[in-house]
């Protein structure tokens, strides 16, 4: 008798055989093509409900409504960026339209650490995938579309997050390695989102040799109860397996049933690979059993071949270090409509802060200047300028009109750009319209 999968499953492969940091890059195709060969020695393609789908290549546009480029959208964004990116569409199209009812996009080149202004590749990502795909859906169904990020990369999801951060529609959940031990040295728990979307940011630092218990005691105890509240039409995995005890950029201990039994409790509309590492010691397993937990299918027969169950065993410490956070940002998230947005963010009517980004695979720095209207009509106007170095470029400015903006950040927003067209300190002037999804750009 045929097996069927309880929940119908579609796959995407894009293993970008035309783009390479370098051939022994740990960023490299073969993450993917052991993977592959694996699903087909397990016969998962014989499984009825589980489908493979091409990717589409996704649009300038598509990039341009998430991305402000720099210089331009065309000198930074490759072919196999726009495919992978395409096959996140393809999945979220294929989950929206019912067509399954979960995908998976096994795609490279990864996304999670691209912020909303890109100078150039940073953290092995260059363009931000499942944000990508998330604004496209939003364009396409609704802007009122909830949707929930839940990030599993050792690695912090700061590109996602800075995104995000001020977008009260989306909930962004970052569980990784603790930024004191890993790129990019972000993501604490007093991280939680700008003014008009506070506690919709949600960072838990794990400590090194976390284990599959410190993992889940996590998703029980603040994941899925958040998740419960925010009420989400869409959730997301961004699905890094670096966590993985073989990794070797990372310091986790976490194992495939691990991430398994995760995206079982998860239960993902959709799922996008992130980072992740050890090709051929974990990848393939981790993989078959995220496919088959998201299938609904029996996974407690994949098991690494090294596996020990001594690796899924915790430090008391550990265990107590993250109940601690784990009880901490529970409590700022029951709490969070308590909290004085004027008092905490700023008493001058709007929030300002500077922050430095670097470019680890591009070496190159950023620093950006941050402003953002505190409103009470909408998540309020923002306006960014940033410099990087080294760069032909000079300084630019980029204003971002919010989904749903009211009427008085649009005149801010749209006087702001006409002011700023005129002068000559900056380069180029980018004013980026969400509701009305245009980008409109001058050049000095």
């Amino acid at each position: 008798m045929k097996v069927k999968a309880k929940n119908k499953l579609g796959l995407i492969f894009f293993p970008a055989f035309d783009w390479a940091i370098s051939p022994s890059h740990p960023e490299r195709e073969e993450r993917l093509l052991y993977t592959k060969d694996q699903v087909l020695e397990e016969g998962l393609f014989d499984i009825e409900g589980i489908e493979e789908y091409n990717p589409i290549v996704a649009r300038l546009k598509d990039v341009d409504r998430t991305h402000i480029c720099i210089p331009s959208t065309e000198e930074i964004v490759s072919e196999p960026h726009l495919i992978s990116a395409g096959g996140a569409i393809k999945a979220g199209e294929l989950v929206m339209e019912g067509e399954v009812d979960s995908a998976f996009a096994i795609i490279r080149p990864p996304g999670h650490h691209a912020f909303q202004i890109v100078h150039g590749a940073r953290g092995f990502c260059t363009i931000n995938n499942e944000a990508i795909m998330v604004e496209h859906l939003r364009q396409k169904y609704g802007s009122d579309l909830k949707v929930a990020f839940v990030d599993t990369d050792a690695h912090h999801a700061d590109g996602t997050q800075n995104i995000y951060y001020n977008d009260p529609n989306v909930l962004h959940i970052s569980i990784h390695q603790d930024g004191r031990t890993l790129f990019p040295g972000t993501g604490f728990v007093d991280d939680l989102g700008g003014p008009g979307a506070f506690a919709k940011t949600i960072n838990l630092p794990l400590p090194p040799n976390t284990t599959d218990q410190g993992l889940h005691y996590a998703v029980d105890n603040l994941i899925l109860p958040i998740l419960d509240d925010f009420e989400p039409d869409l959730v997301i995995n961004a699905a890094g397996q670096d966590n993985h005890y073989s990794d070797p950029l990372t310091q986790m201990r976490i194992t495939a049933q691990g991430y398994a039994k995760l995206n079982e409790k998860l239960n993902p509309d959709i799922a996008i690979l992130q980072g992740g590492y050890s090709i051929e010691s974990a990848l393939p397993y981790v993989n078959v059993g995220i496919i088959l937990a998201m299938a609904g299918l029996d996974y407690s027969y994949i098991k690494e071949p090294d596996y020990n169950p001594q690796i899924t065993e915790q430090s008391a410490q550990i265990s107590e270090d993250i109940k601690k956070n784990v009880d901490y940002l529970l409590e700022i998230w029951q709490k969070r409509e308590q909290i004085d947005l004027q008092d905490r963010f700023t008493k001058e009517g709007y929030y300002t802060t500077q922050r430095s980004v670097f470019y680890d695979t591009a070496q190159i720095s950023e620093e950006q200047q941050l402003k953002i209207r505190l409103c009470s009509d909408c998540s309020g106007v923002m306006m960014i300028d940033s410099q990087a170095l080294p760069s032909s470029v000079d300084p630019v400015k980029v204003i971002i009109l919010p989904y749903r903006c009211c009427e008085e950040c649009r005149k801010i927003g749209y006087q702001e750009y006409e002011v700023i067209e005129e002068s000559s300190r900056f380069t180029s002037v980018y004013l980026q319209d969400k509701d009305n999804d245009q980008l409109l750009c001058t050049e000095n």
